[in-house]
């Protein structure tokens, strides 16, 4: 508990001494550095994590851009007409079927980019929803095959969905050789720096 609060007023000082953050930005930017600093908790600790569910590998913090507001956007989802089904590939070579559900449209520097929305079945035939995209940080700051955001459906036609590049995250393959991801395509390809999310884990 003691830990738990001197984390929080350590970041409140940082945030107060840096950007002139609003209020609710920096009620924001602390939600994230929690929802950070448990991540590392649970990859470091549980027995699912990528560091110990298929055999053991040395865990250090995962690395971090520092929470930036002007990275988050909204969005409605715009359906692809025809939803095809492509096949794209995993970091083993294993080809995998995916349909290019749609789309959203983010609004960065006054030009728009158009950011893809993939569904996939699992195993047990449910359905999910994934984004992966590079951008200019690609190979460089963040992992080189590319990173990941997390996407829930929703059924209103007029919902605007949250895109936070502050919660993209590497797939399990950046920390382990065991583990196989989708690779995005040249069309998930964003081309500018989302200094967002989460970094390389390794050098």
């Amino acid at each position: 508990m003691k830990n738990n609060l001197l984390f929080i007023v350590t970041l409140v000082l940082l945030i107060s001494c840096s950007k002139n953050y609003s209020p609710e930005e920096q009620k924001y930017i602390l939600s994230i550095e929690q929802k950070r600093k448990e991540k590392n908790e649970w990859m470091k600790n549980d027995p699912n994590s990528p560091f110990n569910y298929k055999g053991k590998v040395e865990f250090h913090e995962l690395k971090y851009f520092d929470v930036d507001p002007k990275f988050v956007f909204s969005s409605k989802l715009f359906n692809y007409k025809n939803k095809d089904t492509i096949t794209i590939f995993g970091t083993k070579g294993e080809a995998r079927k995916v349909v290019r559900f749609g789309y959203l449209i983010i609004k960065h520097d006054g030009n728009e980019y158009k950011i893809n929305v993939y569904e996939g079945t699992t195993k047990d035939g449910s359905k999910y929803h994934s984004i992966w995209f590079t951008d200019l940080t690609t190979n460089e700051e963040t992992y080189g095959v590319g990173r990941y955001l997390d996407f829930e459906l929703n059924d209103n036609p007029d919902y605007f969905y949250k895109v936070d590049f502050n919660l993209a995250y590497n797939p399990y393959c950046a920390y382990s050789k065991d583990y196989s991801c989708a690779i995005p395509t040249k069309e998930d390809h964003i081309p500018i720096k989302i200094l967002a999310g989460e970094k390389k884990f390794h050098d």
